[in-house]
């Protein structure tokens, strides 16, 4: 029956990736549909998240010979008190990470025409006809710059402006990445105390994008899930959209595999509903004590304003959330709801 079952995949990012080798792994053969998507130029992977898409992809040597982050420094709030802290992670573009965990195999079955029995729907592209709840309006460049001969590459920066934020991620000397969330990179820059000091040359950055969190609501049915950009899309000063994508995936294929094993489906989807919610909020919470403790003008308030006032309509349903948990990549069915779990096993 699995062999047979039809379950398209709507985009080609890492959750859909993700969702992929994982459906493939339990002898389901998933049709994949493209919808091209602009790739990020360069994304921090931590040691959480490289184990997780290890584990996913069945690759220990996934990350071999990237660039690697090892020490993070950070001036944050107007005190402007420099704190530098140890750190583990790697630096890789999103084309070439895709490249990594797709491997030299085909790109997958191409959709039939038919109506597939479930749908993930795992790009921002397919967001017809569902509501997007934003958490604030804020917009991002990134910029590439040329660092300065003493910069260290195995550094990043982070510190918050006036208005707005910085963070610096470095590749090499000649392509490293500016990450400007707020007012323009040049404004930023002027207002600096930390980041602007590793820059030898700022270049053009190829225009702005969102980068306030986003929830799309529903996120699942019966017979279709949202996962990775076509459900949440996280603030990226927390950092880890990589490694919660990847968390999705593990928790959309364990749905629909037991979805597949006869489970009910209306119970799944809200569980799934459920679990991605509260995770959400979560990563709300943390935006909130980060932006409320970045600094005191006016564009700080109200980013926490808006954050705050977002949350006010949301809501998790707690009987939903706790009819089962995962166990590895396998979803169990609980006889007695336990008390609140994480929303994954691979946190």
């Amino acid at each position: 029956m699995k062999g047979n079952c039809d379950v398209l995949i709507r985009g080609e990012g890492i959750a859909a990736s993700c969702c992929r080798s994982l459906l493939e792994q339990a002898g389901l053969h998933p049709a994949i549909e493209s919808l091209g998507r602009p790739k990020l130029p360069a994304v921090m992977l931590g040691d959480t998240a490289q184990k997780l898409l290890r584990d996913i992809f069945k690759r220990e040597d996934l990350f071999a010979g990237l660039p690697r982050i090892r020490r993070r420094v950070v001036a944050w709030g107007e005190d402007f008190k420099l704190v530098a802290v140890p750190h583990s992670a790697v630096v890789v573009s999103e084309q070439e990470l895709l490249d990594r965990v797709q491997g030299p195999g085909p790109p997958g079955r191409q959709p039939s025409g038919t109506t597939a029995q479930w749908t993930i729907l795992a790009t921002s592209v397919s967001l017809t006809g569902r509501s997007i709840h934003h958490f604030g309006s804020r917009l991002a460049v990134a910029s590439s710059v040329k660092l300065k001969p003493d910069s260290d590459l195995e550094t990043c920066w982070i510190e918050s402006c006036e208005a707005g934020w910085l963070f610096l991620l470095p590749g090499d000397k000649e392509n490293a990445w500016l990450l400007s969330v707020g007012h323009s990179s040049e404004s930023l820059l002027e207002t600096s105390r930390l980041v602007k000091d590793q820059i030898l040359e700022l270049r053009p950055s190829s225009g702005a994008f969102a980068s306030h969190p986003r929830v799309v609501l529903p996120l699942s049915e019966p017979g279709w899930i949202a996962c990775g950009t076509g459900a949440l899309a996280f603030d990226p000063l927390c950092g880890d959209g990589v490694g919660n994508a990847a968390r999705e995936a593990i928790l959309g294929s364990a749905v629909i595999r037991a979805a597949i094993d006869g489970e009910d489906t209306d119970r799944l989807a809200g569980y799934y509903h459920a679990r991605l919610l509260s995770g959400f909020l979560r990563h709300i919470a943390l935006c909130l004590e980060f932006y409320r403790s970045g600094g005191s003008g006016a564009w700080w308030k109200k980013q926490t304003r808006d954050l705050q006032d977002a949350c006010s309509p949301l809501n998790v349903s707690g009987e939903a959330a706790f009819r089962y948990r995962l166990n590895g990549f396998t979803l169990e069915h609980l006889k007695s709801p336990p008390c609140e779990e994480g929303w994954t096993r691979h946190q």
